[in-house]
């Protein structure tokens, strides 16, 4: 008998397209999948009706309109997201898809969180949580995430690249089924610092961890130059990058395959995905939303949740 997995989908910022990208999965009716939609409920049904089949977990803090973000959403955005992350840590659900939030709203509503990734690893009790973004044949790790540009240097300093390249390595065997996954790690410096150059980070952080994963079985490579290795990666050499900084690993991912690119945490007890772009409240509540990357976030929370679970590996 095909099991039908169990997903959690997070409406995210009702101000947001995240209403609109949750009624598009809805609109298309029974696709062998047993959805729960956790969040502004209302602001959904605003734009689909929702099957009486759906399960539903309602959360506003405030009603808010399309387009016009709103800080008192806050409580009820977080609130929704931790009551998804809980169900998957106690079996009801098989893996959790998430629509976008506004980090700015957050903040101003009282909850210091970075994004979805810092969120769900305190829920989860974790500090392994690794970002991943995946797209077209290409996937994408960070050892830093979300901070200013002159502060990635103190923040890779304080990062345990051992931590990361093992997450990376265990979540792409058993949840991506890849064996023995081969990932190359980006320089941080222009040439990957030209031999100290440019900068001493690959020298002094970077290639000895990327030694001491290979003493590990981990078959990881580098430190090679940003400027080429993703070209390499898409052309297939590589299973996985590991990027040192934000945009140096987004950028390239987003290029080649915008639109149709997911976000993994990998390092989590459960499956985990959503879209590659944000709230867009420009365009929220007129239609123009596209739903292309969350459909995709379903596909592929799917799929690593059944690898996961035909791997007899619940955690």
């Amino acid at each position: 008998m095909t099991v039908r997995p169990r997903i959690g989908v997070t409406v995210g910022d009702p101000a947001g397209i995240g209403p609109e990208l949750v009624g598009a999965l809805l609109a298309e009716g029974d696709s062998g999948v047993d959805l729960a939609v956790y969040g502004d409920v209302e602001a959904v049904a605003e734009r689909v009706p929702i099957p009486g089949g759906i399960a539903t977990r309602a959360f506003r803090s405030a009603a808010v309109a399309p387009g016009s973000p709103d800080p008192r959403a806050a409580a009820g955005i977080v609130e929704s997201i931790r009551c998804a992350a809980r169900d998957c840590l106690q079996g009801r659900l098989d893996a959790l898809v998430t629509a976008p939030i506004a980090k700015r709203v957050l903040a101003e509503g009282g909850f210091a969180y970075p994004g979805h990734t810092e969120l769900l690893a305190e829920t989860a009790g974790s500090d392994r949580a690794v970002m991943l973004l995946v797209g077209d044949g290409l996937r994408v790790g960070l050892a830093t995430v979300h901070c200013a540009l002159r502060e990635v240097p103190a923040r890779l300093a304080e990062t345990d690249l051992d931590v990361v390249l093992s997450v990376m390595h265990d979540d792409l065997e058993r949840r991506f089924a890849v064996t023995r996954p081969r990932i190359a790690v980006c320089g941080l410096n222009p040439h990957a610092g030209e031999g100290g150059r440019f900068g001493d980070e690959e020298e002094r952080l970077i290639a000895p961890a990327v030694e001491r994963a290979r003493e590990r079985g981990i078959r990881a490579s580098g430190p090679f130059a940003a400027d080429s290795l993703f070209f390499r990666a898409a052309s297939g050499e590589f299973d996985a990058v590991l990027g040192m900084y934000h945009d140096q690993a987004l950028g390239p991912l987003k290029t080649h395959a915008f639109g149709k690119a997911v976000n993994v945490t990998l390092g989590l007890p459960f499956v985990r995905t959503s879209v590659d772009h944000g709230t867009a409240f420009d365009i929220a509540g007129t239609g123009r939303a596209d739903a292309g990357s969350m459909r995709e976030a379903l596909r592929l929370a799917c799929e690593l949740s059944r690898n996961q679970r035909d791997r007899g590996d619940e955690r």
